[in-house]
Parts: C-alpha cells; structure tokens; sequence
C-alpha cells in the first residue's frame, strides 16, 4: 500500500488538533518523527507493521498539517507529553508500542517515564537517554555538535535562513548528513520543503529548540524505566555522538542498543530494512 492510499485523520488533544496517518488494526504502534520531519519520515515502517499494528504517525504540534499555537511558550516537554496522552486515549487505547526518532524519541522517552502504564515497549532511534544528553551536552565534544541549539535561539535569523534559495537548508539537513544520499529523493526532498512552508511551521518546529535550554537547566533525577526498550543508533551521527549511549543500562532496566554503522542520524530512512528487522525482532521478544 502506498502513501498515497494510507488514511489521513485529525485528532482533539490536550487542546489543539494532531494530524495524523493510519494503516492497519491490532495494537497500537505510536510513531512520533523529530526535526526537521513529520510524519512522512515513518514512511519505509507504516507499510512493514501495518500487517500486525494499527499504526499511527502522527504530525508534532507546530508540524505540517498539525495545529501550530503561535505562543513559544506552547512548545515545552509537558505540553508534549500531554499531546501524546491524548492521542492514545482518543484512538481508544490504553496503550501503545511508542516509536520516536531525534525529538520524537525524547518526547517518547519523557512520555514513558510520565505514563508508564500507557507504554507496553519502548524503541527509540538516534536520541539518547535525556540524562545522558544533559551530561553529553557539558563535553566540548558533543557542545560542538550541538552549535545548531545555539542557532535557534536568535529570533527570526533561523526562519528566514531556512527559507532562502528554495529551503536548501532543509535538502542539505538530509542529504549533507547522510552517508547514503540516494535514501532521498528528490520527491521526498520536495515533501519535506513544501511540509516547512506551510504558515507557521518554521517557528513551530524551532521553538521547540528555544526552549530546550530551560528544560535541560532543570533539575530532574530520572530512575529506573522498567519499560523493555529498544535503542537504534547510526553509528555516523553527526549531531548526536554515539557515546551518548554509553551507559544508558544505568537508567533502563530491560535494554538493548543496537548500532548500526555507515548510517546517519536518519537511520530508519537510510537503513529503512534493517531498523524494521531490529524492530520485529525486539517486537517478537517474549
């Protein structure tokens, strides 16, 4: 079944309006795509779950056809928890596999520690333990890695940058990252672009970074997720380093990583047959 068939909905939570794609029946298999994507960057693992899943891709607030508040203030950890939540109990579920890349991982990590009952198993791509990102992101190292968070948090620049020369910054966030540039087209290139044009969702999906800050100057002490959890990490992430990983056993009771080399951050669309092998894998564990 291609995209082009698969059934796009809205749904009311934690008020606002998510849009989102949905394919098949059975359990709940929540997808939830990080920057700067929307649903479309689940689009090699719909087709492969929908045989066993319902599963949902949803749209993050601020994100494509989702709604976008205009307040930076809207685009803060707990709001997004609470998008999550209600898109669970919406569809009429008490709970769902939860799969989140870049910053759809650290919502599903944040949302896993929150509602634990609402998560059965957990499987997170190129995005580490919110601890271990807090702790990377006082090394020289990975603060180099991370000079984009910086970037964003001037007003307007970033906005206006992106959107020069035909959102070419958007094509070189792929295509410049990637080991393997042929993962994209110029089709999926050209969704993308016409995704971040849409009014509003430029500052939408920035702000997610103005507020990053504050978030991570909080003070949290994370404990033991007893939740069985999957990691998936392109060993050739440019933004996030894999020793971000190391040590993530100290905050996960039932973990496996598994790494996968010459592959970048966009790991579930470079190496979109191998991370849905991991994934059934993981999913067929007893």
């Amino acid at each position: 079944m291609t995209a082009e068939l698969w059934h796009h909905d809205r749904i009311d939570t934690n008020g606002i309006k998510l849009h989102y794609v949905t394919e098949g029946k059975g359990e709940l298999m929540l997808m939830l795509h990080g920057f700067p994507e929307f649903w479309y960057s689940w689009r090699h693992q719909i087709p492969e779950f929908v045989k066993d899943y319902k599963v949902v891709a949803v749209d993050l607030r601020g994100y494509n056809d989702s709604d976008k508040p205009q307040a930076q203030s809207a685009y803060v950890m707990s709001e997004f928890v609470e998008d999550i939540r209600g898109v669970i109990s919406g569809l009429g579920y008490e709970s769902c596999i939860l799969v989140g890349h870049d910053w759809g991982g650290a919502i599903a990590w944040s949302f896993a520690y929150a509602y634990p009952e609402l998560v059965s198993r957990l499987i997170v791509m190129n995005l580490p333990h919110p601890a271990k990102f807090a702790a990377g992101l006082k090394t020289p190292q990975q603060m180099l890695k991370s000079w984009y968070i910086a970037f964003f948090q001037i007003p307007l620049l970033p906005e206006f940058l992106i959107q020069l020369d035909d959102y070419r910054l958007i094509e070189e966030a792929f295509r410049g990252m990637a080991i393997d540039r042929s993962a994209f087209t110029d089709a999926d290139i050209e969704q993308y672009k016409n995704a971040f044009a849409k009014r509003g969702a430029l500052t939408g999906a920035i702000n997610y970074y103005r507020n990053l800050p504050t978030y991570l100057s909080q003070k949290k002490v994370w404990g033991i997720l007893k939740i069985p959890t999957l990691m998936i990490w392109g060993e050739e992430d440019r933004a996030l380093g894999k020793e971000l990983t190391y040590g993530t056993e100290e905050y996960v009771q039932d973990l496996r990583i598994r790494y996968i080399p010459n592959c970048s951050h966009w790991v579930q669309q470079e190496q979109p047959q191998l991370v849905n092998q991991m994934m059934r894998e993981f999913l067929n564990e007893e």
